[in-house]
């Protein structure tokens, strides 16, 4: 892989354009290439103004001195969008669908430290549904990677596998149920404020259902950082979560937890399922 170091953190807007315009011409596939590109943005500093927003609307507690488990992804996603709208990624960025997230936190993160942040795309694979691409972003602190995640992303296309199991379709059993939260309308709005990443689909109901969802959806990492906020994490360790079904805006849901395993549900429905544990395993 090429390292290709940035001066600052590129803006989303015109990364979001660009890939909606170049959507049209990408035809996915598992064995297409992609960038061998690494993105490398040194010297960043946290806006603690920024931080804060993300923290209230998140729900963790504000004005430590500590980077909340989930917020280096906001830092690492623009240079995520920036490979993701790129002409030589294969998938197209209208449609592309958060699919899991697996972070590795090697030890705290001071919210006033300064930290190297690398992105790349790891690789494409097969899906039952498309193709997936992995994308992983890693936060240093001088050579140590003190924070890590790879997160899937699938673009939906006609494929020759066989449908998904009967017994993987059907819902696990509910977790014990411990909150339920009742969700405004305007939660993708402020998200969207705290974190940058302005989708539409998380707009407005207008703007959701130019993509085909009859309200806005909440931000996938939206709801994990709000369950791992209720569950608790300890500052060393992983987050592992899995997005199922989108959250519709305004909205009630239910949080469930037991031991290290939390989930999201609307109903019957499970929107996020996920794991938290204070074990970091050897593999890298």
């Amino acid at each position: 892989m090429t390292d290709v170091t940035l001066r600052r953190s590129p803006a989303l807007a015109p990364l979001l354009a660009r890939g909606a315009l170049l959507s049209p011409f990408k035809r996915p596939r598992p064995d297409a290439d992609f960038p061998r590109t690494r993105l490398v943005l040194p010297g960043l500093r946290v806006d603690l103004a920024r931080l804060a927003a993300y923290e209230r609307v998140c729900g963790f507690a504000t004005g430590d001195d500590a980077l909340p488990v989930t917020y280096p992804h906001v830092l690492g996603f623009p240079l995520a969008m920036r490979l993701m709208s790129a002409r030589d990624f294969p998938l197209p960025l209208l449609g592309l669908v958060h699919t899991s997230i697996g972070i590795t936190r090697h030890r705290p993160l001071p919210a006033t430290g300064a930290y190297e942040l690398t992105v790349y795309v790891a690789g494409l694979a097969p899906h039952r549904r498309g193709t997936e691409a992995t994308v992983v972003t890693e936060v240093r602190v001088g050579s140590d990677v003190v924070w890590e995640s790879s997160s899937t992303y699938l673009a939906r296309h006609r494929t020759s596998a066989a449908p998904e199991p009967a017994a993987e379709r059907a819902a696990q059993t509910p977790l014990p149920p411990l909150a339920e939260w009742r969700l405004a309308g305007d939660i993708g709005r402020r998200y969207a404020a705290a974190s940058g990443d302005r989708n539409p689909i998380h707009l407005s109901p207008l703007t959701a259902r130019l993509f085909g969802f009859p309200r806005a959806i909440a931000h996938g990492m939206w709801t994990v950082a709000r369950c791992v906020a209720a569950h608790g994490s300890p500052q060393v360790g992983e987050v592992r979560a899995e997005f199922r079904a989108p959250v519709l805006l305004p909205g009630t849901v239910t949080y469930g937890a037991e031991s290290d395993r939390f989930e999201l549900r609307g109903g019957d429905r499970l929107h996020v399922t996920g794991v938290v544990n204070g074990r970091v395993s050897d593999a890298r």
